[in-house]
């Protein structure tokens, strides 16, 4: 009898194809193909396997094995990278106490994120104090999305790629620096647990 809770490759991959960022798949097609047209291409059941299997450089047999959950079990990777982008920014957080840049904080980056980052404030990276919330907003996605990216550097490409690839081009994931990767492993052990606790 087939594991239930593992599926085809050829299931997961049509899902990865449609979860793909057009940016990651009018790069590797065609810069100049219009919105519209990279979207019925995602969306045709007869391409998708091979959309996917073409970003992924045939990483994984198309037609055989089957996968688990992916490194984030399925969960939205931009939200992850904000809980680790908020851990990172735990200080600044704590001491952002107006009402008015905390609307403006959380309208950016959420309630969670924000309370992800005060609860586990003693794992907070960055030492200074950032009092503008717009540009707190900006640090706590950029350092989020790079620690995000040196995270799924550990792992093998396959794996990294079926997150990234739900990234738009040239976002922090691609290019972590130094700090990040000393970072990520730390920061994202805490983003995984908080994230598998809540997968049925």
């Amino acid at each position: 009898m087939r594991d239930k809770s593992c599926e085809s490759a050829s299931e997961h991959l049509s899902q990865l194809a449609a979860d793909i960022h057009p940016t990651r798949l009018a790069a590797r097609l065609n810069p100049t193909l219009s919105a519209a047209t990279l979207e019925r291409l995602q969306k045709s059941p007869r391409l998708q396997v091979r959309l996917a299997g073409l970003l992924l450089d045939n990483e994984v047999n198309l037609n055989e094995g089957c996968w688990g959950p992916d490194l984030l079990h399925g969960h939205d990777p931009r939200r992850a990278a904000l809980l680790a982008g908020s851990l990172w920014h735990a200080r600044s957080l704590l001491k952002l106490i107006s009402k008015p840049d905390l609307t403006i904080l959380i309208q950016s980056i959420g309630a969670e994120a924000h309370a992800f980052g005060i609860r586990h404030l003693a794992h907070a990276i960055a030492t200074g104090s950032i009092g503008d919330p717009v540009q707190l907003a900006q640090l706590i996605e950029r350092d989020g999305l790079a620690c995000l990216g040196a995270w799924l550097d550990e792992n093998s490409a396959l794996d990294r790629n079926r997150v990234l690839l739900r990234f738009p081009v040239g976002t922090a994931a691609d290019e972590p620096a130094i700090e990040h990767r000393k970072a990520a492993g730390q920061l994202f052990s805490l983003v995984a647990a908080y994230l598998v606790a809540e997968t049925p």
